[in-house]
């Protein structure tokens, strides 16, 4: 956790609501309206052109890219210290989204989709085998989440689903602050859009829907009671 009162930095003097420019990096402070409409703008070109981008979610910061650019999704694996063998999440702005990017939708995906998003419940189906991207070593599945955070949201329904991952060095601490992530990543990212301090830094719940059985293969920020409970039988997360 973040100690009390901690609050985003304004490097040289700047006026709070600034752009900050760290080397080839820019750091958009979110919670001032002018700043977040050009941060936004600013991540969406980034986004299109191949960029990476780091986004607050109401989980930790994610450091993201363009889902169906294959090169920038190995960027953001180069970025982190990592290999396909750990693939991406995709993040989506919509429930309708996700239709077009699995194979079918379960009645138990959509029950749950209906009860914890936008929200910290990641979804694993099998992806549509017409998708032309390449997010790891998925085995052709794909782990979706609608996050509960204005700013990724906005940015998703801009720009469609990203590759994101949680902004940090692998082996290190995930990021609960843009400055955090920055010290990680430093000018591998192009744009930071800086929305304050997340919540608390606790990880989605990650739930498998590809062997009709639901598995639980990490327990986070939804409980396997409120899992149980929409879904009508008792759940077990993997040990």
């Amino acid at each position: 956790m973040l100690p009390d009162g901690d609050e985003p930095h304004h490097s040289n003097g700047a006026d709070p609501g600034r752009a900050r420019i760290r080397g080839v990096s820019t750091v958009y402070d979110c919670t001032s309206p002018d700043s977040r409409e050009e941060g936004l703008a600013a991540a969406a070109n980034a986004v299109r052109a191949g960029g990476l981008v780091v986004l607050p979610t109401d989980t930790v910061y994610g450091i993201g890219a363009d889902a169906f650019d294959s090169n920038a999704v190995h960027a953001l694996l180069a970025a982190k210290g990592r290999g396909p063998d750990m693939p991406v999440p995709v993040l989506v702005g919509s429930w309708s989204t996700v239709d077009g990017l699995v194979m079918s939708v379960p009645q138990q995906a959509r029950a749950l989709i209906e009860a914890f998003w936008p929200g910290g419940l990641s979804l694993v189906l099998p992806q549509a085998p017409s998708l032309s991207w390449d997010l790891g070593n998925t085995r052709g599945t794909v782990n979706l989440r609608m996050p509960l955070h204005p700013v990724a949201l906005d940015l998703l329904r801009e720009v469609g689903p990203m590759a994101v991952s949680s902004a940090n060095r692998t082996g290190h601490p995930p990021a609960s602050n843009a400055d955090q992530a920055r010290e990680q990543l430093g000018d591998s990212v192009q744009v930071y859009l800086d929305g304050g301090p997340s919540g608390e830094p606790i990880a989605s719940t990650i739930v498998d829907l590809t062997q009709g059985k639901p598995r639980v293969l990490r327990e986070g920020a939804v409980s396997l009671a409120d899992l149980s409970e929409v879904l009508g039988e008792e759940l077990e997360a993997d040990r």
